[in-house]
């Protein structure tokens, strides 16, 4: 980890991502962010000399303006997803997540990061991982899955973000390394013991629970510490409350 690494929060304003700003800053790393309104930002952020806010639509920024907040960042954490309401399911944007992936990736070539940036990406255990790794997930939980996806647009919007991920970055791009995170069911807690495991530990219809803080928790490892990153670079890990793992715990 670098002495003070710089790193880019999107959804800084969300349950998640207001975890992620602060744990970061308590880290001593330099944190950036775009907001759509810096007065949803947590209130003991407010002023602090780590933490540099821009007040925009995500989605509205130029490909060149996007660049320039990529541009010195060591890691781009993605905490963005759809508010649950029926103008945050069923309205626009509904495929916020992949537009948003998409352009941090071609932000990345263009800037021609050396070494590669990281895209720490926040998502769902309702994401299959490629190629059947999911061996937990029979025909019925991912039939399922499949008619979600057709009427709740923010599952297919998480979903293409992670297939886009998948198959057309890869794990082996020059500019671009990532980690899609994969909590259960979230809850509101302090940070506890947890565990990251490789693929799914729970059924769709049997949920584990996944503390908020403990997510923002292994985003900001993802973001800051190269043990954490080498392990799981390239994979989809899920996160869940539970005794002390292998790795990933505070």
């Amino acid at each position: 980890m670098s002495p003070q690494p710089t790193i880019l929060v999107l959804g800084g304003t969300g349950r998640t991502g207001r975890r992620v700003v602060t744990q970061l800053l308590a880290r001593g790393a330099s944190v950036r962010t775009i907001v759509r309104s810096a007065t949803r930002l947590p209130a003991d952020t407010a002023g602090h000399p780590g933490l540099q806010v821009t007040e925009a639509e995500l989605l509205a920024l130029g490909d060149e303006e996007l660049q320039q907040h990529v541009d010195g960042c060591q890691a781009v954490v993605c905490c963005l997803g759809h508010t649950v309401s029926f103008q945050g399911v069923y309205g626009s944007p509904r495929d916020l997540v992949a537009q948003v992936v998409l352009r941090i990736a071609r932000a990345a070539q263009a800037l021609h990061s050396s070494p590669a940036r990281r895209l720490v990406l926040m998502s769902s255990v309702s994401v299959n991982a490629p190629n059947g790794h999911d061996g937990r997930r029979g025909g019925f939980e991912r039939s399922v899955l499949w008619a979600m996806r057709g009427v709740l647009p923010p599952a297919s919007d998480n979903q293409r973000a992670a297939d886009f991920l998948c198959h057309t970055i890869g794990p082996t791009h020059p500019h671009l390394e990532w980690v899609i995170v994969r909590p259960d069911t979230l809850v509101e807690g302090e940070i506890s013991p947890y565990a990251v495991h490789p693929g799914l530990v729970a059924s769709l219809f049997h949920p584990d629970n996944s503390t908020i803080s403990n997510v923002a928790h292994f985003l900001c490892e993802l973001a800051c510490e190269p043990r954490v990153w080498e392990e799981w670079k390239g994979r989809l890990p899920v996160i869940v409350d539970g005794p002390a793992g292998p790795a990933g715990n505070p």
